[in-house]
């Protein structure tokens, strides 16, 4: 499974220049990161992971198939779009569609890009997105309440639930707190994911700086970390600006380029990784000579599970998985000689499967 993440923001932030620089990076990448565009504003991008092009050097695996990520460039959100001003009730259908929200928020001073508010202040920036997806939200729950009256004095157990769940909701979002402050039982995930509320979705703040402050960020940077570490979501710094001119660059070339503006990876990467920690996803890899290839689920997945994101056969039929951790297969040359050195495990149904694990499922059909 890959994941979706929803890019959004007032106007004037970056947003838009951020996600054709990514749109453009994934097309200009090699024939092994096929890129495709699913609608105007949406981009499927092969998520970049270093280990992998070990793998398949090592295994001189044909194909290179890397894990994808989407993005969904949601536009039209104003004040006002929890009362469907602008787009606002496409920009908030967009939004419940997405696994997470990465939120772009202008973190830059230019003169002669004018702020819808008049001012940059990437903490009320963000103050006015959550603020209309907490008043969407309780105009969903407070219908959907009247909704099941009936149900609950039906003593429907599962419009009962839901009824417990939306009142907690409602409440936190009366409190002016997100609904993911909620506290949720196993027993009720399911329930509290079925209710498909905007604000309990994990939020990723952007930080876009100018080219000179992507290296360190700034003082609005610094305000918008703040803020993050408080709410217990993520930030990850970026400049717009260079994420465009690095996705026209070669390979070598964009290499350099971040060189020389103090960078070690470009910010497509960081936000990848910071989506993925937001999310709890992992990576593992199925390697051969004829492709080697990346494959995302949840942390905590186990090896039948996990083996149903390759098919569903293989998850009903699963009889083990023979396992080798990443390293292990790097430092040894490949499958044999870890198996030689009795570093390949024959993993059962209740492994839980670690990222970066080499896996081959064995399954009956």
């Amino acid at each position: 499974m890959g994941f979706k993440m929803g890019i959004v923001g007032l106007p004037n932030v970056g947003k838009s220049t951020l996600f054709n620089a990514l749109t453009r990076t994934a097309a200009a990448q090699a024939a092994n990161f096929p890129f495709c565009t699913i609608e105007p504003n949406v981009g499927d991008v092969a998520v970049p992971d270093t280990r992998l092009d070990a793998l398949a050097a090592i295994a001189q695996s044909k194909q290179i198939i890397p894990t994808r990520m989407t993005f969904v460039d949601i536009a039209g959100l104003v004040k006002g779009a929890s009362k469907g001003e602008g787009l606002g009730n496409q920009f908030l259908a967009n939004i419940r569609e997405v696994d997470a929200i990465a939120h772009v928020l202008r973190c830059f001073e230019d003169g002669d890009v004018t702020h819808v508010e008049g001012r940059v202040d990437p903490v009320a920036d963000a103050e006015t997105i959550e603020t209309e997806l907490m008043l969407a939200d309780l105009e969903s729950i407070e219908k959907r309440l009247q909704n099941i009256v009936r149900k609950v004095r039906g003593g429907d157990k599962e419009a009962v639930q839901q009824e417990r769940l939306m009142l907690a909701a409602k409440s936190a979002l009366e409190d002016g707190k997100p609904a993911r402050v909620v506290e949720v039982d196993a027993e009720d995930a399911k329930a509290w994911k079925m209710l498909q509320l905007l604000t309990t979705k994990p939020v990723l703040y952007v930080c876009n700086v100018s080219e000179a402050e992507a290296a360190d960020g700034n003082d609005h940077s610094a305000r918008v970390a703040a803020m993050a570490a408080e709410q217990g979501n993520a930030h990850v710094i970026i400049s717009a600006q260079i994420e465009e001119e690095i996705s026209q660059l070669e390979a070598e070339e964009a290499e350099m380029f971040l060189s020389e503006m103090g960078l070690d990876e470009a910010g497509l990467d960081r936000l990848i990784r910071a989506g993925y920690e937001l999310l709890h996803l992992e990576t593992y890899f199925t390697v051969g000579p004829k492709e080697a290839r990346a494959w995302t689920i949840a942390q905590g997945t186990s090896a039948p599970k996990a083996a149903g994101v390759i098919h569903g056969d293989f998850e009903k039929g699963f009889i083990r998985a023979e396992t080798i951790a990443y390293d292990d297969y790097v430092a040894l040359g490949g499958e044999q000689p870890a198996k030689e050195a009795g570093k390949m495990r024959a993993e059962g149904k209740g492994y839980v499967v670690q990222d970066g694990d080499v896996m081959h499922f064995l399954f009956n059909t």
